[in-house]
């Protein structure tokens, strides 16, 4: 299944909203990390070229968390997909409530593709708010309360059968030297990795 054509069919073409132009079988992903927002060069995201700004920290901490990948197909074969929670990309330094409202549906819908998941990494505060507002629907509540990330994170979070786990932002060009925050996402991404049976080598 092509990801981008699946959800352009489902719920239109826009040319401003950004969606993984991918080849996947859903079947076979046990595992979704959703971020934060696209970039503005959709060559940048994860699924763009292979030397993306996105995946220069994606897979050093997949690494740190002793998984060895070298780019997103090893990740994809791992059972693990990546998408952003907002489809356009930011036009200022925060993200507009527009953006969220707008790629709200786009994630729902990308959510709904995956018929066999296990566990969902909520990797930022708007990724939390946006899969929130999907799960009150059918939860009646939020699954993951509100409060800081680090004092949630090592909480057991689930939406139905799914394990939900609050992390941090997979990308940023200073993410690689704040060195707690690295070592919480490595943490998360292994739990991950554990909770859908991959063995470290």
């Amino acid at each position: 299944m092509n990801i981008r054509r699946e959800l352009e069919k489902q719920l239109g073409a826009k040319a401003h909203i950004h969606l993984n132009d991918i080849d996947i079988e859903p079947s076979e992903v046990s595992a979704i990390m959703i971020n934060e927002v696209v970039p503005e060069d959709r060559s940048q995201d994860f699924y763009g070229s292979s030397g993306a700004a996105y995946l220069s920290t994606t897979v050093p901490l997949f690494r740190q968390a002793g998984l060895q990948v070298e780019g997103i197909d090893d990740i994809l074969r791992l059972g693990i997909y990546i998408t952003n929670a907002v489809k356009t990309p930011k036009t200022a330094y925060a993200i507009e409530r527009e953006s969220m409202e707008e790629s709200l549906p786009y994630l729902e819908a990308e959510l709904g593709l995956f018929p066999n998941l296990k566990v969902i990494v909520l990797s930022g505060d708007v990724a939390r708010k946006m899969f929130n507002r999907i799960a009150r629907k059918t939860a009646g509540k939020n699954p993951i309360p509100s409060g800081s990330t680090y004092k949630i994170r090592s909480s057991a979070f689930s939406f139905g059968e799914i394990r939900v786990l609050p992390s941090y932002i997979i990308t940023g060009g200073n993410l690689m030297i704040e060195r707690s925050k690295v070592k919480m996402i490595a943490e998360d991404i292994a739990t991950m990795a554990a909770q859908i049976g991959i063995e470290k080598p």
